[in-house]
């Protein structure tokens, strides 16, 4: 029973956060502003949170075998939707749809574990589930990433189109001023840019040079600008707040048709050029192949990947072609994963064929006569009990602001990556893809943490210390990024950030089934709610605060706050008071196994 729903929780994280990998093409393939992208990231934690409690409930209700595969079912269907999306409103609704979908996920594995496992090993096997999850957001980017490319092959055109050109005017700009930033003239230029674009610009004939000029020269004169000030080191305004200058179709056309000339051709660069350049493996291998050996297609798609790598914000991904295949895939395999799930899975262990009378002895034993029992006949949710409960509003204050510090691993660092480090697409997946492998370790470490300080500081503190302990350690981490650490030096920090994260996950859930008896669902649901309401502001949250100045050292100082805060609420959290004590009536009638 572990296992498979540990499988399942691996696919639920990789159906999660595949999209926030994707998001760069999903962005240029669509149309969508910043702000778009965040709503979207965002939308998906608001029906998740709040579809917790009653997903929780309904498989409290109706058995875990039933619902869970319902769910499951859902997710993938939604998630081979996204491959169909065609606008931003679209995407939306997919995107809150599949929060609804995935919010009983947890809540479901609560409740099986607090039937199928002993009590002293309720840490260990709640971790080894939230593991399964950590692991399939760790292979997110990275499979992703590598299923993007390979969707692509040579057979795709490699060929510009006029909507390849995310920014006309930025790219005219970018080719009058090779290797200079549009944003500022004191910018010291990328060398290696300046190189490569000025043999672009050398290639290109007389009539779309003057155009090229013409366009640059709009951004050289806007506000009261002129050449003048530019030649002495003043700022330019940055180019989201000039006005956009005009070219013409025929002009963009003309570009278009010249570049796709120069894209079959060899002689424009040399492979050193590019050794200080970010490029992907797909590049790099083509760009080791002597050039009278390559293909025509070869070519083309290395003098594509070339441009892409000089224009990066100009000129649209060629691997964004592969986006759509890869959430049709992931659907395809999470219906079988459901189908899979219902052949396995059994409620409880009396209802299995293969569950003995011993094992259904062992797992009874050892559970603290003052805990209530996982079993019986389940009413309404216990909403007030849960309201007066001074633990479980801690406790969720605590998930609320561990979620706020932890989203950024799953949206931002993908864009942090590439706009601070320029780190190219399967880099930046394995850049991704560590500090979510750290996790796991964390995630496992916690749950056999927890479970052993049961026997030496009681159940309260046993609970309590691991989420104390790893939200200051998190902070800490957090703090280290706002000394402008080099690449890896981040991806290290974001792994403490990672592994201190996901120590605590085992004392979570532990505290859940500890306090939730027979409504471990309910209750796991409810803190799950709060604590994915703080994961639902965080994407458009951390965008605002980040803002077009690029401040990613004031996202970092929101994420160690939100830690803090995280840390010091656990300190009144006692999981020795349940919920529903055993000689307190709840809505439902008493019954047992």
């Amino acid at each position: 029973m572990v296992l498979m729903t540990t499988l399942v929780s691996m696919l639920l994280y990789l159906d999660r956060f595949c999209i926030s990998f994707a998001e760069i093409f999903i962005k240029e393939d669509l149309g969508l502003s910043d702000t778009q992208i965040g709503w979207i990231l965002s939308a998906f934690f608001w029906t998740y949170a709040l579809a917790q409690v009653p997903s929780g409930w309904l498989s409290d209700r109706f058995g875990v075998r039933l619902m869970l595969t319902i769910y499951i079912f859902g997710w993938s269907v939604l998630t081979g939707l996204t491959g169909l999306a065609m606008s931003f409103v679209m995407l939306l609704v997919i995107r809150l749809g599949f929060g609804l979908a995935q919010a009983g996920a947890y809540p479901s594995s609560a409740n099986l574990i607090s039937k199928w496992v002993p009590f002293a090993a309720r840490g260990t096997a709640s971790a080894t589930i939230a593991v399964g999850g950590r692991i399939g957001g760790a292979l997110a980017p990275l499979v992703t990433a590598y299923l993007i490319v390979a969707f692509v092959p040579l057979s795709v055109p490699s060929k510009l189109t006029p909507s390849d050109l995310l920014d006309p005017g930025r790219f005219f700009y970018e080719l009058a001023q090779p290797g200079q930033s549009p944003s500022s003239s004191k910018t010291p230029p990328n060398e290696a840019a300046r190189r490569i674009g000025s043999q672009i610009l050398a290639n290109l004939s007389d009539q779309t040079r003057e155009n090229v000029q013409r366009v640059a020269e709009v951004f050289f004169t806007s506000e009261g600008e002129d050449q003048s000030s530019i030649e002495a080191g003043d700022d330019l305004l940055p180019l989201d707040s000039r006005p956009p200058p005009h070219v013409t179709e025929e002009e963009s056309g003309r570009l278009i048709e010249e570049l796709n000339l120069l894209l079959g051709q060899t002689d424009w660069y040399e492979a050193d050029d590019f050794f200080n350049v970010p490029l992907g493996n797909e590049a790099r291998r083509l760009l080791a192949i002597t050039k009278r050996e390559l293909t025509l297609d070869e070519k083309r798609r290395l003098g594509r990947l070339l441009m892409e790598a000089v224009y990066p914000a100009s000129i649209k991904k060629v691997h964004g072609h592969g986006w759509r295949a890869v959430m049709f895939l992931y659907g395809f395999v999470g219906v079988l994963i459901a189908a899979f799930y219902w052949w396995c899975v059994r409620d409880r262990p009396d209802k299995h064929p293969r569950c003995n009378s011993e094992e259904r002895a062992l797992i009874r034993r050892g559970r603290p006569g003052d805990m209530p029992p996982p079993v019986g006949v389940v009413g309404a949710v216990p909403l007030a009990q849960l309201l007066r409960s001074r633990s479980m509003w801690l406790i969720c204050l605590s998930q609320w602001a561990t979620n706020v510090g932890w989203v950024f691993l799953v949206t931002w660092l993908p864009r942090y990556l590439v706009e601070v480090h320029d780190v190219p697409l399967e880099r930046r997946a394995w850049m991704v893809f560590i500090p979510a492998a750290v996790g796991w370790f964390g995630t496992i470490a916690g749950g056999r943490l927890t479970d052993r300080l049961v026997h030496g500081v009681g159940l309260r503190w046993a609970r309590a210390l691991p989420l104390f302990f790893s939200r200051l350690t998190a902070m800490a981490a957090y703090l280290c990024c706002l000394f402008d650490p080099g690449p890896w030096t981040a991806v290290v920090a974001f792994s403490v950030v990672a592994f201190s994260t996901d120590l605590g996950t085992g004392s979570v859930w532990a505290f859940n089934q500890d306090v939730g008896g027979r409504y471990a669902g309910s209750v796991l649901g409810w803190g799950n709610m709060w604590g994915n309401l703080g994961a639902a502001i965080t994407p458009p949250l951390l965008i605002g605060i980040i803002g077009p100045a690029h401040n990613w050292n004031a996202a970092f100082l929101t994420c160690a706050a939100a830690f803090f805060i995280a840390g010091v609420a656990v300190l009144g959290v006692d999981a020795t008071i349940p919920i529903v004590p055993l000689d307190e009536p709840d809505d439902s009638h008493s019954g047992d196994e």
